[in-house]
């Protein structure tokens, strides 16, 4: 059986880290990873993680396209793919894909999972936003997408960075309704804790929206 396959792509907002946990949970499920990455998505990576980093990813994913080039296979509706994720989203992107402004392989690659109706879904990372930027939320979301943000879920009780990347990148996977367990953390709702206040159940599993 073909393994299912995901387009990711990195641009140049801050968060490449996101990125790059999205591509090491799906590759470790097995699903075939094509990558995209932007010129400032390079910058991103080589600044907020290591100079080799996108080198690394390289050698990770199951292919790899110039951002550039609007002739590749994922620029096609015809060849088949699961979804996408763009982590992290800068507001350039989402403009692009608002507008369907198909300038490079990233926003055609997007384009191409709005008009197929498959999962898109865009970590747009900015803050604070202005009007525009949520103009262009919404227009993403009337075509299909979906938009999400990379929030901490407090409720969670992270104790590390890691521990926040881990849950939303978990999260990102989850929304692409993949072939395979669900990964993040489910909200089972409060229990009570004896006369204290009540406390929190967690078990495996995709967290549902609050």
């Amino acid at each position: 059986m073909t393994a299912p396959r995901v387009v990711l792509s990195i641009t140049g907002a801050s968060g490449a880290i996101f990125g790059v946990a999205i591509a090491d949970k799906l590759i470790a499920h097995g699903i075939d990873v094509h990558l995209v990455v932007s010129e400032a998505g390079r910058r991103t990576l080589a600044h907020e993680i290591s100079a080799d980093a996108y080198g690394k990813l390289l050698l990770k994913v199951r292919k790899a396209h110039d951002a550039a080039d609007i002739g590749a296979a994922i620029a096609s509706g015809s060849f088949p793919v699961h979804g996408m994720v763009v982590a992290p989203c800068s507001m350039r992107t989402l403009a692009g894909i608002a507008a369907g402004f198909s300038d490079n392989l990233i926003v055609r690659a997007a384009d191409v999972q709005l008009k197929e109706r498959r999962r898109l879904v865009l970590l747009a990372r900015e803050t604070p936003l202005h009007l525009g930027h949520l103009r262009n939320m919404v227009t993403v979301t009337e075509c299909g997408g979906i938009i999400m943000p990379p929030v901490p879920a407090f409720y969670q009780k992270p104790e590390t960075v890691a521990d926040v990347v881990d849950h939303i990148a978990s999260r990102a996977i989850d929304l692409l309704a993949l072939p395979i367990r669900p990964l993040a953390q489910t909200w089972q709702g409060e229990r009570p804790a004896g006369p204290g206040p009540a406390q929190p159940s967690r078990e495996s599993g995709s967290v549902p929206n609050r």
